[in-house]
């Protein structure tokens, strides 16, 4: 699969090209910021660390779907740098949950040809769970039928930073000046830099913002904001997604 195909798209066409027997309408590249696990707990009166094990079971069911529906790039906002301000036991839930979803789902991974990739400052995380990610990244390198990206321990606005600092030492050592510096220069030094552009990016739980997730790459991505807690978000909602990204005029700033 080529990760970073040729697109050129309309600037007065629907979002989607495609027939209408397409369920992805179009959309290559989907992110979602998976947002409401606490709150499902505890409209249910449930412990929060269950609305955060109910959230993995939902994780895997999109994984699934996106597969069966033809998405190629599937991005999860799984655990943000700012997350770590969080109460010490639930971060030691979430981290004991990463554990277990990677080492319970790594074979479907590698039978269904699901190309693992993590974004952000993963090796900042306990040295098992980087080892466990970084099997699971050789494990799964050949495959191309979809790719997997879960941003752990990300912020954008670290991930821009890097990206410029990257940018500065070309400079620094003389393969381009300031005034050549251009978008896909920064483009090739973000941790996205071999995934097609951002097509459509969905955040569940009825918050209306991008919390610090993909800030450069949602140029002109399509934002869709759904009141559906995050364990609740199954195929049909991911479908409902999709639907409203095909309605949609892709202008990319054009009129």
């Amino acid at each position: 699969m080529n990760l970073r195909p040729a697109r050129k798209e309309s600037h007065d066409s629907p979002a989607t090209a495609t027939t209408v027997a397409d369920p992805t309408h179009g959309a290559q590249h989907v992110a979602i910021i998976m947002d409401g696990n606490g709150r499902w707990a505890k409209k249910k009166h449930l412990p929060r660390a269950l609305g955060h094990k109910k959230g993995v079971e939902a994780v895997r069911n999109i994984v699934r779907a996106a597969g069966e529906m033809g998405i190629n790039v599937l991005t999860l906002y799984a655990f943000s740098s700012e997350n770590w301000s969080r109460p010490e036991d639930e971060i030691s839930d979430l981290m004991g949950l990463l554990r277990q979803y990677i080492q319970s789902d790594i074979e479907e991974f590698v039978e269904n040809g699901i190309k693992l990739k993590v974004i952000g400052n993963y090796k900042a995380l306990e040295p098992d769970i980087v080892k466990l990610i970084e099997d699971a990244l050789d494990r799964t390198a050949g495959n191309d039928r979809m790719v997997l990206a879960i941003a752990l321990n990300y912020g954008a606005q670290d991930e821009i930073v890097r990206a410029m600092q990257n940018v500065a030492q070309a400079v620094k050592r003389g393969e381009l000046t300031p005034e050549q510096i251009a978008p896909e220069h920064l483009n090739e030094a973000l941790d996205t830099a071999d995934l097609p552009p951002l097509d459509l990016l969905i955040r569940t739980s009825g918050e209306i913002r991008l919390s610090n997730f993909l800030l450069w790459q949602a140029a002109y991505s399509e934002l869709y904001f759904t009141d559906v807690l995050w364990p609740d978000f199954d195929k049909r909602e991911l479908q409902r997604a999709l639907k409203s990204f095909g309605d949609r005029q892709r202008r990319f700033g054009g009129r």
